[in-house]
């Protein structure tokens, strides 16, 4: 291993504490709180999510976020996204920062957005499960998220499905401040084209199929969270391929 020079030890961020998400093979037979699709764990009063076309939103996945992850840790994360609707989110801006209520902000052509992205506090599971992905038991595994040079100044992270650690950003860094003016910060990040897969009989996904669906197109997802949390869908995600 060649020697490190004094401007790159200064340079080179150091490695960031992060979670592998895994996703096992065995079917679900019940709730548990890590999951691909399975029953949703939300909070009292939380209603499952839905389109603005109406339909119901596919539980992606949920998890809860590990305690050391900053800001988020020992929170419910899931993440929802239409059957019906597969496109890329595009951030709708004033003045340099995100809409009020950008989280249900329309998303032209669209009149609202067809994903909802949820903290939360204490959870129960659902009485029912998602009816169109396959359930599956999702595991997180601790890893060191070791910093690679991208381009000239910008370093990323393992392109994994991950929480916590750097972001891979195939596009480059984005960064987004909400309405009153505060930093989302990244949380958790999606691989492009992670496929999903899905029960026998479910609908076709457009621009997918009646195997797997995807999130976003298969673009690469990276969320990033509102940290005072002023809402449990206070989240924003970047989409880069």
């Amino acid at each position: 291993m060649g020697r490190v020079t004094r401007d790159e030890a200064i340079s080179q961020p150091a490695p960031v504490p992060a979670y592998r998400a895994v996703v096992g093979d065995e079917p679900l037979t019940g709730p548990v709180r890590n999951s691909v699709g399975g029953w949703p764990y939300l909070d009292a009063g939380q209603e499952w999510p839905q389109c603005f076309c109406g339909l119901d939103l596919v539980l992606y996945f949920q998890f809860d976020i590990p305690a050391d992850v900053e800001f988020f840790g020992g929170t419910h994360l899931l993440v929802f996204h239409c059957r019906a609707h597969n496109d890329a989110a595009s951030p709708e801006l004033r003045d340099g920062r995100l809409v009020p209520r950008y989280w249900q902000a329309p998303q032209p052509p669209y009149p609202g957005t067809f994903w909802r992205i949820l903290l939360q506090d204490n959870p129960s599971p659902t009485d029912r499960p998602e009816p169109h992905l396959q359930p599956r038991p999702l595991t997180l595994t601790p890893f060191t998220d070791h910093p690679l040079p991208w381009g000239d100044e910008e370093f990323v992270g393992a392109q994994e499905f991950k929480v916590g650690g750097i972001p891979s950003w195939a596009q480059g860094p984005e960064s987004y401040r909400c309405a009153c003016g505060a930093d989302l910060v990244y949380l958790c990040q999606v691989p492009e084209d992670m496929p999903f897969t899905t029960r026998p009989g479910s609908p076709e996904q457009p621009y997918g199929s009646t195997d797997e669906y995807c999130l976003f197109l298969g673009n690469e997802v990276y969320l990033l969270a509102y940290p005072a949390r002023c809402h449990p869908a206070a989240t924003w995600p970047v989409n880069q391929k």
